[in-house]
């Protein structure tokens, strides 16, 4: 899977949360400054091609649709973090997290119920 450029991913993110849509409802949840709709028609085209969107033909124009769910994005771009700024370690991008981000106790606490629950599921 393809790592998404910014606009890309912007782009994307408004496709995973409204499922379906037409280009011309796709530039209003696009954050300021708006692109064009030919910019945004492009960029469309560049996700098609990349295998994130689909379209089905709905008179003459295209309502598109995200083929790739944005959890298996997410699950993707996060081993591409991990690999990158934390020598592929877990713990070393929790430690970051839990030292440099000061996290508070009760994000924490919330963290470990996380993972006991995880370690409860592998049993």
């Amino acid at each position: 899977m393809q790592k998404l450029a910014k606009r890309e991913e912007q782009i994307m993110q408004v496709f995973w949360a409204l499922g379906k849509a037409f280009i011309k409802e796709v530039i209003p949840e696009l954050p300021d400054p708006k692109p064009h709709y030919n910019s945004v028609a492009t960029m469309v085209k560049i996700l098609e091609d990349k295998g994130f969107l689909s379209h089905e033909p709905i008179g003459n124009i295209y309502c598109y649709f995200p083929i790739i769910a944005k959890e298996d994005y997410q699950k993707h771009a996060m081993k591409d973090i991990v690999s990158q700024y934390f020598d592929n370690s877990y713990p070393n991008m929790l430690a970051f997290f839990a030292k440099d981000q000061k996290l508070s106790e009760q994000e924490l606490n919330d963290i470990m119920r996380i993972i006991k629950a995880k370690k409860d599921d592998t049993i």
